[in-house]
Order: structure tokens, then C-alpha cells, then sequence
């Protein structure tokens, strides 16, 4: 890991050092071949240089290359949100993103690509620490032997790939995208300190609608991993982890204007089971037995994805896997969240237990006895992984939090930690924030249904902001997404601008006609509005108004109608990377005369069949 670091930029180049003054070497990105080196601290310039620009920055998160130039990413300011086992944690506050080379040539593709990273950048919450490696967890981090970052949450992976192979590990710094927070209190008398740390998975990565389901290298959509961390005394240290990750089946909902999006379905079910077992074998591997919470409605829109989860599962019939369903809007309907409490019964039942976690202590000669290990975890989902996991997640987590205060000796196992409440309010804050930075990257607005995250309680305040939520989900889910999720995919490298024989994925291809639909609408609306409100001739029954205000309204209806048939083609997809679930066709005219691109459904998806 690096540290804080002196960045100088010369008509050469850009130079990274390391402030510590460990390193003998600098990091060199040069303007001339936009290579990056290794060269001697000696040829880092002088503050005194007239021509260097020297400054104090936080960290290198990497380079990344763009059709003409190439750019370093700087996390100019940090701010820490908390401190674990003497291991400060930041999150970044700043950044800047600074061409190798400084030239007035940047087209406006360059432009295009430059504007999609900065709103990944100004969108993600990243999180670091120079003395911890946040991309694994404590047990992870506290196994024999050397612990490599996992790969899955260095969000920066692809950005410093060039550091990797130039052998500047010293300057490389993984960031976690995610949420990261850490609370030192008293409870019992005791000190203790307490946080969350939630790393999103790099694959797969992307927006609700956009990055559904799984691939065929077994990665699902917005996985998520979430552990929560005790510190008792300073000497018993604790970690309880959690995944979530998308119902990890070929499905995807096609947004078309609609509220709820056509639900389809990989009509190969085979290539489904195939990338299930993949799935599932590594999160055996990584975290033992899955007690798999599937939150699915059982009837209705969402059945089809409950029913195909459930087959896969029957068909990959590895006893490691241990599957529930909890049918959450029937058993916590008319506001009775409190009966989410009984999916524990149900997981005990299985065989979970509140004491399977991570347990360290630490001795006063700084010494370290592992006193066990977690050897499973609850995977939970829902449609998003988003809302009603949160709930299940933070239920779970006070459960085991529970024993684990009972096991360090501070709460008896007959009296309830949650009875002191200013431990309470750090708990469920804790939760509520994480569900909300979870939400943000995934659907663009904070999670619903927080108000019980918060406070243990539905309340109708709640469901109210619930549907300002929705609302805006819908707006953005279908308008605002493509260049969210073209922000993911430049950033973590799933499309490289400059290979030379990509075309420009930026103008508008569609047909002239679903170009025009739009504007056909707001002019229209535009005119009724005047027409109603501002008369021709001061009268709205005057003939000329009454015309105008008719031809606008039929107009409108015929536009409209237009635009919700045909709403897939008003969609705002992404341009750099293929969903797979659509298809983009050329459309021509009758003397073969390129017309414009239309989107329409891959033949290997499929609507399910209805009972």
C-alpha cells in the first residue's frame, strides 16, 4: 500500500513520490510516449523549479488511457471516517484527473469520455486506508501467510495495472467502492469500537437495470460484501460478513417506459445452471457453507425469477447450499416489519447460529490468538439486492452482535444490548447510511425503507420518501442510466477508447423519426400550456385558439401513443458496452438507405411462461 504522496507536473511528464522518503525511486508518466517508469528520486523537480507545478495530493489511484491522451487519477483530499486497530480510514473528498500530455487537441469524443469519468469519480464513494488493506476482510486479512488484495473489490484494478507491471507496488493504493465508517463509544464501561464496511464487487458492476442476473463466468450483479466490526477493550476484535449479489440466473427486465419493465429470462437453461455452478463453487470456496435468503415476491412480476433461482439451485444440489425463502411483503404486510424477525427462526432451523464469526484476541504484548473463524454466510436478495436485503442485513447483524457481546462478557445472555440507546442509534445509522451508498450506486437514489433500518419502525413518513424514491428511480432508470453505466465500464476498463478501430459510440444513430418524437412532445405541451393560459386573441374560444389548442392535443395523443409503443427505443441505453439482452438492427427503406438503429429484444431471452 502507499502513503501521502508530492505530485509534480513539467512539460516532461508527471511525477509521484512518495512523502515517507522510504522510496528511492519516482513514478514518471511521460508526456512524450505516455509510458510510465520507475526513475530515480534524484529527477523528482525541485519545489524551487518555475516550470514544475509541486503539490501535496492523497493518493495515485491510477492511469487511465483515452482515445488521444492518457490521464492520471489523484485523490487530491481525504476525509477519515474513523479509525480501527490503530488503521485510520479515508474516504476520498477530492480528485483531479491530469493529461500526461498538455495539448488543445482533445475532440469530442475525448471530451464524451472525459465528462463519463468525471461522473464516476464525483458519483462513487471510495474508500482507503494506508496501514489496512480494506479489500479483504479481518479474517481474510488475519490468515497464515501473505494475503494478496482481493480482486474482486480493488476498485481501482484496472488503473493500475501499469504500476503493477512497471514493479511500483510502493505507489499503488487499492480503493474500495463501497461504504466504510467506524464509531468509538462506551458501552458497559468498556470501550469499544464499532463499524461497517461494505466493498462492491468490480464485475459485473453497474445500474439496476443494466447489470441484472449473472454471466457466464458465474459474476452477478451488484454483489456486495458487508462486514460489521467490533473491537471490545482493545483486545476481543470481531467480524461478522454478509453477501449480497443478484438472483444469479440469466434474467433481465427490458425498461420500455413502463413502471415495471418487461421480465425476461436466457431461454438456454443450461448456460444458466453452468454459470450458477461457477457462482456458487467460489462462494463455497471463499466463505463455506451459503444460507442462500431469496426475498422475491412468490406471486405476480417477480415469480418467474423466485421459480428459476429455486430450479437452479435443486439442479446444482450441493448440500453446502442451503436455500430459504421469505415471502417479505406477504409476512411484513400492513406495516408489520418487526415479523422480519422470523426469518431467524427459519435460518436456525437450518442449522445457522448468532456465534459463527470471526473471533480475535489480542494479547498485551500485541501478540494475535485467532479464537474462530466464520465459516459461512447468509447470501441475501431480492429483485435489486437492494431494500429489502438492507432490512434482512441489519436484522442479521443485531442478532449477532448480540452474541457477540455476550461472548466478550459485557451483556448477560438474559439483558439486550439494544437496551442502551445511544448504542442503538450508532447501530441503525450505521445500517441505514450503508443501505444508502449501496442504493445510490446501483439505482440512483438512496434505499427505501430506511425509516425501520433507522429507527425499528415503518412509518408513513417512510413510505411517503419511499415514493419519492420510486419516482425518481423510474425518471432515472429510464433516461438518466446510459451514461451511468458507460461511467463504470470506462473506469474499470471494460472498454478501451483507444483502440483504433473503434467507432465513435457517442452520435445518436436512431431513426430520424424516434429522434424527433421528444420534441414533437414538448413543443406541443408547450403550445396547449399557451394556448390554455395565454389565448390567442385573449379568448380561449376564440377559432384560432381553439384550432391551435386541437392540432396541438391531437399532436401530443399521436406522439405520445408513439412514444409508450415504441418505448424501449426511448430509453436511454448505454453506448459503450453490449447488455446482452438487447440487439441493436440497422434499419433501412425500401431502396436499402441506411435509416437509423432500432433495439429490440435478443432472441435468446425470453418472456416466462405463465402458469
Amino acid at each position: 500500500m502507499s502513503g501521502p504522496m508530492l505530485f509534480a507536473q513539467t512539460s516532461e511528464g508527471l511525477y509521484f513520490k512518495r512523502i515517507d522518503g522510504d522510496q528511492e525511486n519516482v513514478v514518471f508518466l511521460s508526456s512524450q510516449d505516455q509510458s510510465a517508469k520507475l526513475i530515480s528520486v534524484d529527477h523528482f523537480p525541485a519545489a524551487s523549479n518555475s516550470s514544475a507545478v509541486v503539490k501535496n495530493i492523497a493518493s495515485l489511484i491510477g492511469f487511465l488511457k483515452l482515445k488521444l491522451n492518457k490521464y492520471a487519477i489523484i485523490a487530491n483530499t481525504v476525509e477519515e471516517t474513523g479509525n480501527f486497530q490503530n488503521n485510520s480510514i479515508y474516504k476520498i473528498a477530492s480528485h483531479s484527473i491530469v493529461p500526461c500530455k498538455i495539448t488543445s487537441n482533445i475532440d469530442s469524443d475525448e471530451s464524451e469520455y472525459l465528462k463519463l469519468l468525471e461522473l464516476q469519480l464525483k458519483t462513487a464513494t471510495l474508500f482507503f486506508s494506508y496501514t489496512y488493506d480494506l479489500t479483504n476482510s479481518l479474517q481474510r486479512n488475519n490468515s497464515s501467510g501473505p494475503t494478496p488484495y482481493d480482486e474482486r473489490f480493488f476498485w481501482n484494478h484496472y488503473l493500475t495495472g501499469e504500476l503493477r507491471s512497471i514493479n511500483a507496488t510502493a505507489f499503488i493504493q487499492p480503493v474500495i467502492y463501497g461504504y466504510a465508517k467506524f464509531i468509538e463509544t462506551i458501552f458497559q464501561s468498556s470501550p469499544i469500537t464499532i463499524g461497517l464496511i461494505t466493498r462492491r464487487s468490480r464485475f459485473r458492476a453497474g445500474t439496476r437495470y443494466f447489470r441484472r442476473g449473472i454471466d457466464q463466468d458465474g459474476n452477478v450483479g451488484n454483489f456486495n460484501e458487508t462486514e460489521q466490526l467490533l473491537s471490545v477493550n482493545n483486545k476481543d476484535i470481531y467480524s461478522f460478513l454478509q453477501t449480497r449479489g443478484s438472483v444469479p440466473v440469466q434474467w433481465a427486465e427490458i425498461n420500455n417506459l413502463q413502471y415495471k419493465p418487461n421480465l425476461v429470462l436466457n431461454a438456454d437453461e443450461s448456460s444458466t445452471v453452468a454459470a450458477a455452478k461457477k457462482h456458487f463453487n467460489q462462494q463455497i470456496e471463499l466463505y463455506g457453507d451459503n444460507y442462500l435468503v431469496n426475498l422475491v415476491n412468490q406471486s405476480g412480476h417477480e415469480k418467474p425469477v423466485k421459480d428459476a433461482y429455486e430450479n437452479v439451485v435443486k439442479q446444482i444440489g450441493n448440500d453446502k447450499l442451503h436455500y430459504i425463502y421469505f415471502d417479505f411483503h406477504h409476512e411484513c404486510r400492513k406495516m408489520k416489519w418487526h415479523r422480519v424477525k422470523l426469518l431467524i427462526n427459519r435460518l436456525q432451523e437450518l442449522g445457522l447460529t448468532n456465534d459463527d464469526f470471526f473471533h480475535m484476541q489480542i494479547n498485551s504484548d500485541g501478540g494475535r490468538k485467532i479464537v474462530n473463524l466464520q465459516k459461512s454466510t447468509v447470501r441475501t436478495n431480492c429483485m435489486d439486492c437492494l431494500d429489502r436485503t438492507n432490512v434482512v442485513q441489519s436484522v442479521l447483524a443485531h442478532w449477532v452482535l448480540q452474541k457477540e457481546f455476550e461472548t466478550a462478557g459485557i451483556v448477560e445472555k438474559d439483558k439486550l444490548w439494544e437496551n442502551d440507546e445511544s448504542l442503538l442509534f450508532i447501530f441503525q445509522n450505521f445500517w441505514a447510511d450503508n443501505a444508502d451508498a449501496v442504493s445510490v450506486s446501483y439505482s440512483g437514489t438512496g434505499a427505501l425503507k430506511t425509516d425501520f433500518t433507522r429507527t425499528g419502525k415503518r412509518t408513513k413518513l417512510g413510505a411517503f420518501n419511499d415514493f419519492i424514491n420510486s419516482a425518481s428511480r423510474y425518471y432515472q432508470n429510464n433516461f438518466t442510466d446510459g451514461p451511468r453505466q458507460d461511467s463504470y465500464d470506462l473506469f474499470l476498463g471494460n472498454f478501451k477508447p483507444y483502440i483504433q478501430s473503434i467507432k465513435s459510440p457517442f452520435p445518436d444513430r436512431r431513426p430520424v423519426l424516434i429522434q424527433i418524437i421528444p420534441i414533437v412532445i414538448l413543443v406541443s405541451l408547450t403550445i396547449i400550456t399557451s394556448a390554455t393560459f395565454v389565448p390567442k386573441d385573449a379568448s380561449f374560444f376564440s377559432s384560432k385558439n381553439l384550432i391551435t389548442f386541437f392540432l396541438s392535443l391531437i399532436t401530443f395523443a399521436g406522439s405520445f401513443k408513439y412514444l409508450i409503443a415504441n418505448g424501449i427505443q426511448f430509453v436511454n441505453w448505454p453506448k459503450l458496452v453490449d447488455v446482452g439482452f438487447l440487439v441493436c438492427k440497422q434499419t433501412h427503406n425500401k431502396e436499402r438507405v441506411f435509416k437509423g438503429l432500432k433495439y429490440i429484444q435478443n432472441k435468446h431471452f425470453i418472456k416466462p411462461k405463465k402458469d
